[in-house]
């Protein structure tokens, strides 16, 4: 039985050609996209070498004849990827328990001053989704604010919301001068008329020094932190708005009251759970 076994397994032979199949389809069809991608970058259809007939129908015959290395090359990248997404969202949660001043980072934040609990927001301001839960979440922190600190991360999705990368911007030059919550509020609870006359009046609203305003939301430390935000999100992979995390928990959607208190729940439970086990 056990000569069996051994006549079943690949010989090292057939594993170092599959391998070097694999290598060549890969390496070929990168230097495909590169030359395409380098054409459509530079806009000059003479500023890079074409890739001839024959290095196509090579490659072609290659994949036409393995077709399945293909399928096993795009499933380990997926599988690299999962696990990716996976590790940096057990570092990201267990950080939230351990080291929750470092999730919070430079982000604005409210509601209890011991951090025990964090309710981390990724948001919209043109999201209706994220208008809808931000009524759920005034509601939870209004009961909740001496136990739960919540946390605003931007998530503008730009390609399908035009107005919220200003209003991100706006809210976090109205946090430069302590009014962040504030702004946030009205930017959720007016949604339907975000633009710039909304931006204005809701700062002079506020009575913000308005120079240091318009000179804040257009700077480059505007940008650079509304961009690590989005970084973060992506490397969790959050595409969509609103989603939220509490320590463990991940919610997503616009979500209803009943939804949060759960969470709640389960987070202090977790809580009560590992004290008794120290």
């Amino acid at each position: 039985m056990s000569s069996s076994i051994r006549r079943l397994r690949p010989a090292p032979q057939a594993i170092d050609r599959h391998r070097r199949q694999h290598t060549i389809i890969v390496a070929a069809l990168l230097a495909i996209a590169i030359t395409l991608s380098g054409c459509a970058a530079s806009g000059q259809s003479g500023s890079s070498k074409p890739v001839s007939p024959e290095l196509k129908e090579q490659i072609l015959k290659v994949v036409r004849e393995n077709p399945q290395v293909i399928v096993e090359s795009v499933q380990t990248y997926q599988q690299q990827q999962q696990q990716q997404l996976q590790q940096a969202r057990r570092s990201f949660l267990q950080q939230m328990i351990s080291n929750p001043g470092a999730v919070i980072g430079d982000s604005p934040a409210t509601g209890a001053a011991d951090r025990k609990i964090v309710l981390v927001e990724f948001s919209d301001f043109q999201c209706p989704f994220c208008a809808k839960a931000h009524q759920t979440v005034k509601q939870f922190m209004d009961k909740h604010k001496d136990k739960v600190t919540l946390t605003y991360k931007h998530l503008p999705l730009t390609q399908i919301h035009p107005e919220a990368l200003p209003a991100a911007k706006a809210a976090w030059a109205a946090g430069q001068q302590g009014k962040f919550w504030e702004y946030y509020d009205a930017l959720f609870t007016q949604q339907q008329k975000l633009g710039e006359p909304l931006y204005i009046a809701t700062a002079e609203g506020l009575k913000l020094d308005m120079a240091r305003f318009n000179r804040d939301r257009s700077g480059a430390a505007a940008e650079a932190a509304i961009e690590k935000d989005i970084q973060l999100a992506e490397s969790l992979g959050i595409n969509g708005t609103p989603f939220f995390t509490l320590n463990g928990e991940t919610l997503s959607g616009a979500i209803e009251l009943s939804e949060m208190e759960k969470a709640l729940e389960r987070v202090r439970a977790a809580a009560a759970a590992g004290a008794a086990g120290k």
